[in-house]
């Protein structure tokens, strides 16, 4: 496509995305009014449906209530890209005090995709309507369960979201409150951790305090373990390579005299590194099995494979971050921190070219500055506009 035609593309889409944006604030407010928690998206789902339905996008339903919708441009078999958005809540009880609060007391969309649905709903209309000016193929999954293991986008991929049409692509947003509204943020190469849940229980003889000789002192081990646990890091870890190991709970006893017979532990466990990240799960069992051999307790050790990090493909970063700069303007685009935090957009990214981007969503002067999981977390809505023109703009001029 000719740079003019894009010039003429891109301001179409940023003519409607200003048309639109009302109503999809309207949308956003209504998802935000009504969540779900993860793989219980049920109403969000029918909503999604009923919104392509009356757009003319056929669609399928995977995973119970991913929704994955297929736009055709011109040309529909010369490329394929997949634009993501998330549609779960979380279990957190709302403390803002807005016209739209969550209207389902301890849960609450506190991390955005509340705001992720909206913009991709929006830039499907978007696309559909130009349709005629783009060629190619753009898949719309829209998916269940980011925040609870295994993570929805799991279930999307064995259910063949990534199969026919294949896309040699796959984008995704994400609200970022610390980054001012009307800004977007891009990062090559490693972007986010993965993330591994660990459960230990430290089994032992019980009894008296007062004659600790006659007992396993189950909570001695929990302690030597939690101590060792650090030494994963601290040397073995490539110290060029970002890892956390951090427990977070120990339970154990209920009085003062009396040394139990079992303690459970868990924690976390985030790397950037596929490699590093499986070789110490190895180490981590090794040092509770090895510490609880040594001091005559049994143990139970689980670690729940979760997230696995999040990679941005080097060539589709610069092509997308090229397109949003010529979009935004490059006052407009920022360079994404690194973070420990986990995203199940990490799937995909292992699988096919991807790239996981950030919306600006803080309003300094307004006062909405809270972050994400939080109860009192919102957004400055005027990022919707810029969000689904984005995801529009990508979707349409990103050549992977």
């Amino acid at each position: 496509m000719g740079n003019q035609k894009q010039q003429v593309l891109q301001e179409k889409i940023r003519q409607k995305a200003a048309t639109y944006a009302a109503e999809y604030i309207a949308i956003r407010q209504h998802l935000h009014a009504n969540p779900e928690l993860s793989y219980h998206e049920f109403e969000t789902s029918h909503f999604v449906q009923e919104h392509l339905r009356k757009l003319g996008i056929p669609f399928t339903v995977m995973a119970t209530t991913g929704v994955v919708g297929l736009i055709k441009g011109r040309t529909p078999e010369s490329r394929c890209v997949a634009l993501r958005a998330d549609m779960d809540a979380l279990p957190i009880l709302e403390e803002n005090d807005i016209p739209y609060k969550s209207t389902r007391p301890g849960i609450m969309h506190a991390c955005g995709h509340d705001v992720h649905t909206s913009c991709l709903l929006g830039a499907a209309r978007i696309l559909q309507e130009l349709n005629d000016a783009w060629t190619g193929s753009i898949k719309l999954v829209f998916q269940p369960g980011e925040e609870k293991n295994p993570g929805g986008a799991s279930y999307m991929i064995r259910d063949g979201v990534l199969e026919n049409p294949a896309p040699a692509a796959i984008f995704g947003l994400h609200v970022h409150p610390q980054l001012p509204v009307g800004q977007v943020s891009f990062r090559a190469g490693k972007v986010m951790a993965s993330a591994d849940e660990i459960y230990i229980t430290v089994k032992g003889k019980g009894g008296h305090a007062a004659a600790p000789n006659l007992t396993t002192d189950t909570l001695l081990v929990a302690s030597q373990m939690v101590v060792a646990l650090q030494q994963v890091i601290s040397r073995n870890r490539d110290p060029h390579q970002p890892s956390v190991l951090s427990i977070t709970s120990i339970q154990g006893g209920h009085t003062t005299n009396v040394i139990p017979s079992e303690v459970k532990m868990m924690g976390t466990f985030r790397a950037m590194d596929e490699g590093w990240r499986f070789k110490a799960h190895e180490l981590i069992r090794n040092i509770v099995e090895g510490i609880a051999q040594s001091m005559g307790a049994e143990v139970d050790l689980h670690i729940d494979v979760g997230y696995p990090s999040v990679y941005n493909n080097e060539g589709l970063h610069e092509k997308a971050k090229a397109v949003a700069t010529d979009f935004l303007g490059s006052a407009r685009v920022e360079e994404t921190e690194l973070r420990m935090g986990a995203e199940d957009f990490g799937y995909y990214s292992q699988q096919i070219p991807g790239c996981f981007y950030r919306l600006g969503v803080m309003n300094k002067e307004r006062g909405i500055v809270s972050g994400v999981h939080t109860p009192t977390f919102n957004i400055d809505e005027s990022a919707i506009e810029t969000g689904m023109a984005m995801m529009a703009v990508l979707g349409a001029l990103v050549q992977p």
